[in-house]
């Protein structure tokens, strides 16, 4: 699509979601954006720039899984047996013997101690009795029970963490114990946003009855520091070209420009006749959803920007669907759109709208099951029905009724606000 005047094309959000990630996979953005070298404690949420290998084996020896016994696999082909136990292992305090020679003995030991040599399986404490340093063996042990060989995890000098991968708790345990104290990390992509519109004030401002106070913007803000990149918010600009047109200027000095409101097609509604002015290149306008279906996605002057629909709830669902997943792209990451999972439905509904609906609901646990029903909210302006909701409840176009009980598709909230 290359103007606004251009023929809309509506698309799935699919197929949207596979132009933002051709779009912006496509860029190298991870080589523009460059990198830098943090402290461990301080790359939660952020993208690895470079691959990490495995300093040594992990684990570093045959590793126990249980408390119990380790002994030879052989001494038990025939139970009951009796052993001799002849020492202890635990984490921190291997057993310094061998049992290779030392035919019916064994030795106690502790979940997550080295596996002494000569052992090769461990028995269980539950399956044994002791009486002093005699030890009844009452089952058969096969070769490895019981055991994490060494190198299983990972061969020392082979990956365990590729580039672009977006670092949680687990990844951050793993970097801490290859000794990865510096991780080198993309640098987090400015993203500068704009709330439009005449109505819309500051929030610290008491406003008309005809106004509305500027919370899309603490939205995104919020969102985009939660997805690694670092929200610039501007000054509210109003519906007249030539202040849009210089917020738009000033946002481009970000890596991303997000703007909510003034993408539909009223007489007011600016932000693409604008965009038109600095040269901009239009992927799509228009998505199959709701709320959201006015939605922008395009590049100018070498940065891409979204125009977003300015209802709050709207600007809420389409910054989840498009702009977080996006924020992953520029530094280098994986194209992460959000989880869908399942749940019951708890109330029979009916939709007939022909797009994709996202709906603010709760899923509880009912039964052992995921239950989700609606919430009582008035429409894409409804903040007050967003905030009593833990998900949207996804409904397809095909699924014009669905029954009490049926399996539904969720997007879980927290997977926004994380």
């Amino acid at each position: 699509m290359g103007t606004k005047n251009s023929p809309r094309t509506i698309l799935s959000f699919r197929q949207a979601w596979a132009t933002v990630a051709d779009k912006l996979a496509s860029r190298g953005n991870v080589t523009e954006l460059g990198s830098e070298l943090l402290p461990l404690h301080a790359v939660r949420g952020r993208v690895l720039a470079e691959d990490i290998a495995a300093d040594r084996d992990y684990p570093p020896f045959n590793r126990a899984t249980r408390d119990g016994y380790a002994l030879r696999s052989a001494d038990t082909a025939r139970t009951p047996v009796i052993l001799e136990c002849v020492g202890e292992a635990r984490a921190g305090a291997p057993y310094p013997g061998d049992l290779r020679d030392r035919r019916g003995c064994c030795v106690r030991i502790m979940t997550g101690a080295p596996v002494p040599d000569g052992a090769d399986a461990v028995v269980m404490i539950e399956h044994t009795r002791a009486e002093g340093q005699s030890v009844e063996i009452q089952q058969p042990v096969p070769a490895n029970h019981n055991i994490v060989l060494r190198g299983s995890e990972a061969r020392a000098g082979t990956p365990v963490l590729r580039r672009g991968r977006r670092l949680g708790a687990g990844e951050i345990g793993l970097l801490a114990s290859v000794g990865q104290a510096r991780v080198r990390v993309s640098r987090q992509p400015v993203v500068a946003i704009i709330a439009t519109g005449d109505e819309v004030v500051p929030v610290d401002r008491i406003p008309q009855w005809f106004q509305i106070r500027n919370s899309n913007a603490f939205v995104l803000a919020a969102a985009v520091q939660s997805a690694g990149g670092v929200p610039r918010v501007l000054d509210i600009a109003p519906d007249e070209e030539r202040a849009l047109e210089q917020s738009i200027s000033e946002g481009l000095q970000g890596d991303l420009l997000v703007l909510s409101g003034g993408v539909s097609v009223g007489k007011y509604d600016l932000v693409e006749r604008v965009l038109e002015r600095f040269q901009a290149q239009f992927f799509f306008d228009r998505v199959a959803i709701r709320p959201g279906q006015p939605l922008v996605f395009g590049r100018v002057q070498d940065k891409f920007f979204f125009g977003l629909p300015g209802n709050p709830v709207s600007t809420f669902v389409t910054c989840t669907l498009f702009v977080r997943p996006a924020i992953g792209l520029l530094q280098g990451g994986d194209f992460e759109p959000p989880v869908f999972l399942r749940a019951r439905l708890g109330r029979a509904m009916r939709h007939h709208s022909g797009l994709t609906m996202f709906m603010p609901a709760r899923v509880e646990n009912t039964g052992g099951e995921p239950v989700v029903n609606l919430v009582a909210w008035q429409g894409s302006g409804d903040l007050v029905g967003l905030a009593a909701a833990n998900c949207f409840l996804v409904a397809y176009p095909e699924q014009e009724e669905l029954a009490e009980g049926a399996w539904v598709d969720v997007m879980k909230i927290s997977e926004i606000s994380d």
